[in-house]
């Protein structure tokens, strides 16, 4: 094998291992924002989807920056909740936007 087929080889190489790693970086940051999510459907259902006639709103598809506003609401204390403003106390400002963006790139 000449140089040429070497230094060839060794730079597919190279571009595969970026490619696999840049894509593997992206699907863990994509899951951990899924599993950040998730902790939200034990009362808003599944993917954020209630049932009809819940009590509980449906966040499936909400706006993002609505639902960052509501959520900081709920962790300051300015918006009465019955366990939200115990949840999102917890949260960071990263994680409430996180979860915002997971909820609003869905559709209703």
């Amino acid at each position: 094998m000449n140089i040429f087929n070497r230094l060839s080889l060794s730079t597919f190489a190279l571009l595969m291992f970026s490619a696999t790693t840049s894509y593997a970086q992206q699907n863990a940051a994509a899951l951990h924002q899924r599993a950040n999510a998730a902790m939200c459907s034990n009362c808003h259902g599944t993917e954020g989807k209630t049932v009809d006639g819940s009590a509980v709103p449906s966040i499936n598809g909400m706006p993002k920056d609505y639902m960052v506003l509501q959520m900081k609401a709920f962790k300051d204390g300015t918006r009465p909740a019955t366990v939200m403003h115990q949840l999102t106390k917890g949260l960071t400002d990263a994680q409430i936007e996180s979860i915002a963006i997971y909820y609003a790139n869905n559709k209703r």
